[in-house]
């Protein structure tokens, strides 16, 4: 596909020959031009939903060079507030996702979309509705014999001679629906060609009876002051598209392209749950998911490069376009999170696992962990990294083991601890007690493998045991390397607590 210039906006795709390399060249010699915004309302936590639309417009933005602005859509006064926008941001911030320009608060800007109102009321695009839901609801029984199905508004404010005189009765300002046209149809970068026929709609609210402006009038006024060129969104903002397109071109406005993205749906199938997912953002963060496994997890949700599963940011921004979205909806697999996060989790230093430990999940390794130095905790870090999928997962085990075992596993006692257990217990006890200074990893695996040599049991016999002592279950890393860490002391002391409990 090769990008052309449309004459309704700024871009729109279109098939032809040239091939990849000719539609680079050809967008590059406009991409300043590019410009796509996030406009989140502040209503509620940032979800996943709106987290990816977030970052596929930031990424179509660096690919194409151009600008990824922010919006904050809180004309919703009642629902809107400050500790919402404030949690968009930190989300936003966590996630590495930055905007080119100062962010546009929409209620600082109602003045403007008011005078726009009165604009469109001046030409006769708009006009004044007095009528109330129960006036319309019995004229449309009188005329229909039912009012169940409300069959759209019947224009009856529209001439004037069936308006009241009544300056002081309230009413609402209706968008006239443009006569000369049949049908809207806009080309979606994602799914093609998408046409409403205009008698599917009435003439729909641009005004409450309070002077308050409507969503749909304030984004198109919004995107033509933030030139806007591309609307990449949610396929649930469908249907507000055609509308949005009348009022572009009822103002004059350039109409933008858009980008229609298919929702994230849960396991079955359904629009996504709290029963599925996360509510929100920073709830990921808290369980010790790391941003970069969640960004580029919600990438390849809905969007491909090939089979390529695993990417650098950079590689996104290079490889990202709209071409390879899906028009499908996406499953969201929870699973596959979590072994994406292992991945990010093992290609990590010690030392960057521990400084996200501090800052995402705010535990204080001085204070919890007093009597290991941070050589130790390092390498228990790189020990446990190994075999844990979060950030969450990995501090578990660390506390775990600091700590010692309040309970012990029960599937792993019954496998591993025999009525002879406590004599290889006991053994070890006084092996390890007489080991003097040398209580280091070599010096301990030859000690324990001469002592099951002359006890006659295997290695594993004993070492499960000792896994279960120190930790309270059978998996873990290597025994001889916890040993040492747990230290002489601590280690006889945990073996001496499991022969009370078996």
């Amino acid at each position: 596909m090769t990008l052309r210039q449309s004459q309704s906006s700024t871009w729109a795709f279109s098939d032809g020959g040239s091939g990849e390399n000719g539609k680079e060249e050809e967008f590059m010699e406009n991409e300043k031009k590019v410009r796509v915004r996030f406009a989140p309302s502040p209503t509620g936590y940032l979800h996943i939903g709106n987290l990816r639309a977030a970052i596929f417009n930031w990424l179509f933005a660096r690919h194409y060079s151009g600008k990824f602005l922010l919006r904050i859509e809180d004309t919703d006064k009642e629902r809107s507030k400050k500790e919402y926008q404030d949690y968009m941001l930190e989300s936003l911030n966590w996630m590495g996702i930055d905007f080119d320009e100062e962010s546009v608060v929409q209620s600082d800007r109602i003045d403007i979309h008011k005078k726009i109102i009165e604009k469109l009321l001046k030409e006769g695009k708009a006009y004044k509705c007095y009528c109330t839901q129960e006036q319309i609801e019995q004229r449309q029984k009188e005329a229909f014999g039912h009012q169940d199905l409300y069959s759209g508004y019947d224009r009856f404010c529209k001439h004037k001679e069936n308006i009241s005189k009544d300056d002081n009765k309230p009413f609402v300002i209706r968008f006239a629906l443009p006569e000369d046209k049949k049908s809207i149809t806009f080309d979606d970068l994602i799914r093609g060609p998408i046409t409403f026929e205009i008698d599917q709609f009435d003439d729909f609210i641009i005004a409450r009876s309070d002077g308050t402006p409507m969503y749909n009038l304030v984004v198109a006024v919004d995107d033509d002051f933030m030139n806007i060129t591309h609307v990449i969104r949610g396929e649930d903002h469908i249907s507000n598209t055609p509308k949005q397109i009348m009022l572009y071109e009822a103002c004059g406005f350039k109409v933008p392209e858009f980008a229609h993205v298919p929702l994230i749906l849960g396991p079955s199938g359904d629009k996504l749950s709290k029963r599925d997912a996360a509510v929100s953002v920073l709830e990921y963060r808290n369980q010790g998911y790391l941003a970069e496994s969640l960004f580029n997890y919600l990438v390849r949700l809905g969007w491909s490069h090939g089979d390529q599963e695993i990417f650098t940011k950079k590689e996104l921004v290079s490889f990202f376009d709209l071409d390879h979205v899906g028009k499908k909806g996406a499953i969201f697999d929870v699973d596959k999170l979590l072994w994406l996060n292992g991945v990010y989790m093992r290609e990590k230093t010690a030392q960057a696992i521990k400084a996200l430990i501090i800052n995402d999940l705010g535990f204080d390794f001085g204070n919890k962990f007093v009597s290991w130095d941070e050589s130790k905790i390092l390498r228990l870090i790189d020990l446990y990294k190994e075999r844990s999928k979060t950030l969450q997962e990995l501090l578990n085990h660390l506390i775990l083991l600091y700590n010692g075992p309040d309970t012990f596993d029960k599937d792993a006692v019954e496998k591993w601890i025999k009525p002879e257990t406590k004599t290889h217990i006991n053994a070890l006890i006084d092996l390890l007690a007489a080991q003097e200074d040398d209580f280091t990893h070599d010096a301990l695996a030859k000690s324990i493998k001469d002592l099951c040599k002359t006890l006659g049991m295997k290695l594993v016999a004993l070492a499960q045991p000792i896994r279960i002592a120190l930790t309270g279950g059978s998996a873990s890393p290597g025994v001889f390397e916890l040993l040492e860490i747990v230290g002489k002391d601590e280690s006889i002391k945990r073996l001496k607590n499991i022969l009370k409990n078996i």
